[in-house]
């Protein structure tokens, strides 16, 4: 008999797994049994982001095991839910399936859509007419998402009726005229709101230069990260602690590796 980690590669192959995997107490897997539709959301959520950082470091290996592990997410989610009744992976794939036929009138029907911009206007008109009790372009926008995330989807969402600046000057004269006023606020809470502006600015900044905030951030966390790591390492060759040295001394470090770094050492 051949056990479904033997069988050919397929998403029935990965289903026979996902139930083997949740049969009852002592069969199956604790942890497996343990999960609900909420833990395992959160689980996807995780996985969603190492894809993000697979994508990042170029690893087609990498990518492709990340993405094995949201399609088990996704998987075992609507397994879950069918075995409870709610729904099966049928009625998933169904759903999934009449949507992007349904939002893409410019392939599927008459309508007309030679660039992204005209694509992404035509779905979320669709995306409308589906949802009519909607009113505002901003529902259905999810708080949970990352804050550098949600500032940029509300940008681009309102932005698309128009709400936008007509160019780049006055982004950067609003990110300057939020410096400002992060400046001159006076009790704590007045600086955390000036500071939200700010950041709310810059993400707008970066998106009108075709930036992802959230990737630039990122990308200046590793370089910070491995330039201190740098610095560490330099203290050690010294035999002392970062603590016991001055700023200056810590500088003149950080500079050092940062030269190494760009190849100018």
């Amino acid at each position: 008999m051949t056990t479904p980690h033997e069988a050919q590669p397929g998403i029935e192959s990965i289903l026979e797994i996902i139930a083997r995997l949740h049969e009852p107490a002592p069969a199956g897997c604790p942890w497996c049994l343990a999960q609900t539709p909420h833990t395992l959301a959160e689980e996807l959520v995780k996985e969603a982001h190492e894809v993000l950082a697979a994508t990042a470091d170029d690893a087609p290996a990498g990518l492709a095991e990340e993405l094995g592990d949201v399609l088990l997410n996704v998987l075992t989610e609507a397994y879950v839910a069918e075995e409870s009744g709610a729904f099966t992976l049928d009625d998933v794939i169904a759903l999934l399936r009449d949507k992007l036929i349904r939002r893409h009138p410019h392939v599927f029907g008459d309508a007309a859509a030679t660039t992204p911009e005209e694509a992404v206007q035509r779905w979320q008109a669709v995306k409308r007419e589906e949802k009519p009790g909607q009113g505002s372009v901003l529902d259905g926008l999810p708080r949970s998402l990352p804050a550098l995330m949600r500032a940029d989807e509300i940008q681009q969402r309102v932005a698309r009726i128009g709400f936008d600046w007509p160019d780049l000057t006055g982004v950067v004269a609003k990110v300057h005229e939020e410096v400002d006023e992060l400046d001159s606020a006076g009790s704590a809470p007045e600086q955390e709101e000036e500071f939200g502006d700010l950041l709310f600015a810059l993400v707008n900044l970066g998106r009108r230069l075709g930036l992802s905030s959230e990737s630039a951030l990122q990308r200046a966390n590793d370089k910070f990260t491995r330039r201190f790591a740098a610095v560490e390492a330099a203290c050690c060759d010294q035999g002392v602690q970062p603590s016991d040295m001055t700023l200056d001394q810590l500088d003149a470090l950080w500079n050092a590796a940062k030269a190494t770094e760009r190849g100018e050492a």
